[in-house]
């Protein structure tokens, strides 16, 4: 957990220096509008009461969704660019931080297997990347659907639907696993297939390289939308990570990475690359006016978005210096919550209150409460229980999720829970803090305890 007032004097002299460069060009009139810096003050230690009316992001004991702070590293170096607002639609906006939002593209692009030529940029976030991916794919086959499974993130239906185009949800198998006999049914008729690395649910990673084996019979392009679990590339064959989907993520067509997800960036930070730059000639356009200051390709040139954060770009390049995308680097971190999503599923393989929903396969533990009476309205009535409790437990909290699934389905998997209701609630947790590791055991004990007064009624 990070203290980030012990990195102000750091960030202080940066801001005098920086401040020092602003009065070289010449005495500007003061601001005459707005209030002053006392009033600013006041307000500002009542806008700090507000914020802590969030929950504890920063703590283990906040282990639901996909939140965390950002590195301190980050955070300074975002708040030391906004003083300077760059936009990185252009480099006439921002000459210094279009130069890191390359670099840092090209270490992601290097990271996923692609090659010197692929294009790509920072997004305000993995939906903004996965439309352009997913527009690209519209462009690229006009004619074709766009699939993808039941496990994909629900923005792919939403895009789709956006975009008008015809789209495919790959079923599954009674053993949960994609149904490729039923897809090659309706191969021929699909230009792209978007294939999840790191489900949002379960931390699933499907299998790309399987995927891909169709795509050279069918001709099909793949979309690898790794918003969530990108970086682990990075660990690939550690930790129990099955490395061949990570093998073949350089041969997709297209990939989304979130850093402000595991990248340890602010929101927003996104980011879509593409394998072959001839994808570029989709987004060329005709301004009458922008900025013609420089021959080299404009970042808004690349992108379905026009103006972007510069503050962005120049957080995540000031982080990569400190913590680069190698094992030893970022991948140190990853492991530390895949050992923690691992300690968190054996306690609950051994407990007799819970019961695993599926082996985790990232840092994403998916699992639910065993009632007296096993069905699937039981499970979910005691998985809101524990959710709620634990969340209104002032000693000893505990914030949790919940996934919520197609009843059937989940009673295939599970066939000694009972199918009374048309969905499940099961209880879910996002490891993705490196402190989790640590805290596993007392997570598991704040569980039982939260089980026992739960179940109770």
């Amino acid at each position: 957990m990070s203290n980030y007032s012990k990195y102000l004097p750091a960030l202080r002299e940066a801001l005098v220096k920086l401040d020092d460069w602003r009065s070289s060009f010449g005495k500007v009139p003061d601001e005459r509008f707005g209030p002053g810096l006392v009033e600013t003050s006041r307000l500002l230690d009542q806008f700090r009461l507000e914020l802590q009316g969030c929950y504890p992001f920063h703590h283990p004991s906040y282990a639901g969704q996909m939140l965390k702070p950002p590195h301190p590293a980050a955070w300074a170096a975002s708040a030391l660019a906004m003083t300077v607002n760059p936009n990185n639609h252009a480099l006439d906006g921002g000459p210094a931080t279009a130069a890191m939002e390359r670099e840092s593209i090209r270490q992601i692009a290097s990271m996923a297997g692609f090659g010197k030529q692929a294009i790509g940029h920072l997004t305000a976030g993995g939906s903004m990347a996965n439309l352009e991916a997913l527009w690209v794919a519209r462009e690229e086959r006009p004619d074709k659907m766009i699939a993808f499974s039941g496990d994909a993130h629900y923005t792919h239906a939403r895009l789709c639907r956006l975009l008008q185009v015809e789209t495919f949800r790959v079923p599954e198998t009674d053993r949960d696993e994609p149904d490729f006999d039923a897809f090659e049914q309706v191969a021929g008729r699909v230009g792209t297939l978007v294939v999840t690395m790191g489900t949002t649910g379960t931390g699933r990673v499907e299998p790309l390289h399987r995927w891909l084996e169709l795509a050279g019979r069918y001709g099909f392009r793949i979309h690898a939308d790794a918003a969530y679990g990108g970086f682990f590339k990075l660990i690939a064959g550690e930790g129990g990570i099955d490395p061949l989907p990570w093998e073949s993520l350089g041969e997709a067509d297209s990939v989304v990475i979130d850093p402000h997800k595991h990248g340890l960036q602010p929101y927003g930070c996104g980011s879509v690359i593409f394998r072959d730059p001839a994808v570029g000639r989709h987004f060329s356009h005709d301004s009458p006016y922008t900025y013609f200051t420089s021959e080299e390709l404009h970042p808004g040139e690349l992108t379905l978005e026009c103006s972007r954060s510069g503050a962005a770009a120049a957080a995540l390049w000031f982080t990569l210096q400190l913590i680069p995308l190698t094992r030893e680097g970022l991948g140190e971190r990853l492991l530390a919550s895949r050992r923690a999503a691992l300690a968190l599923a054996d306690g609950i393989d051994r407990s007799e209150h819970f019961q695993l929903f599926c082996t985790p396969e990232l840092d994403i533990v998916t699992w639910f409460p065993r009632p007296q009476i096993m069905t699937t309205r039981s499970v979910s009535e005691l998985s809101k229980r524990i959710l709620q409790n634990g969340m209104r437990d002032r000693k000893q909290p505990l914030y949790l999720s919940l996934f919520s699934m197609d009843a059937n389905r989940f009673s295939n998997m599970h066939p000694d829970v009972e199918s009374d209701s048309s969905e499940v609630a099961l209880l879910r947790s996002v490891l993705m803090k490196p402190e989790h590791e640590l805290f596993v055991e007392e997570l598991l004990n704040r569980l039982n305890d939260l089980y026992d007064r739960s179940a109770a009624g």
